[in-house]
């Protein structure tokens, strides 16, 4: 049994020893909405923070990110205007492959889950001049704070500096006893150190 997991603590540390890591800088701009019953129009948020390239190969790497995002939707119905605004700390986990496309640019795809909670935001609905604002995740709407799926991307890599379209599909209804999930996509330009 020592046996054993001295062979894996050596394959992992192998692994680490010859992994290549560069950190990078990301910001963007979200379109985000709800799927299902809540959904109305598109909102712009934007996007912002840091991570990691954790290089297994030339091809290969793993990219985690901590990332403060905005997310959620708008809409009009009957002379109310509703805005949702919610405001999540989100960690994606995501699996890249790069293809080399030309000497100075790869072509980048990656997917994997991302998990968010909800950290700030208000909801705004104006009817007849008035406007009542309160907070999204308090106690007065039914929103819930923690929200999981899927992200999935593709961006071109032109050294230091990635452009990438980037979707993110939710697993998890973000309403209590309704079926709403959010969905996001955005545009973002990461810097690598």
């Amino acid at each position: 049994m020592r046996r054993n997991l001295f062979l894996v603590l050596m394959l992992f540390i192998s692994a680490v020893a010859s992994a290549q890591i560069r950190w990078n800088a990301k910001v963007g701009i979200n379109a985000s909405n709800f799927t299902s019953d809540l959904k109305g129009d598109a909102k712009l948020g934007l996007k912002v923070g840091g991570g990691l390239d954790y290089a297994f190969d030339k091809t290969w790497s793993l990219q985690p990110s901590l990332l403060i995002t905005s997310k959620g939707a708008k809409d009009s119905d009957d002379g109310t205007d509703a805005t949702i605004n919610a405001v999540y700390l989100e960690l994606p986990i995501m699996v890249a492959a790069h293809v080399e496309i030309s000497d100075k640019a790869n072509l980048l795809v990656n997917a994997g889950p991302y998990f968010a909670y909800g950290i700030a935001g208000k909801t705004t609905e104006k009817a007849d001049g008035v406007e009542v604002s309160v907070d999204t995740f308090g106690d007065k709407l039914p929103f819930r704070r923690f929200d999981a799926g899927l992200g999935v991307g593709v961006g071109l890599d032109f050294g230091q500096f990635v452009i990438a379209l980037e979707s993110e599909f939710g697993m998890v209804d973000v309403v209590k006893d309704v079926s709403s999930k959010n969905a996001n996509i955005s545009l973002s330009v990461t810097y690598k150190f």
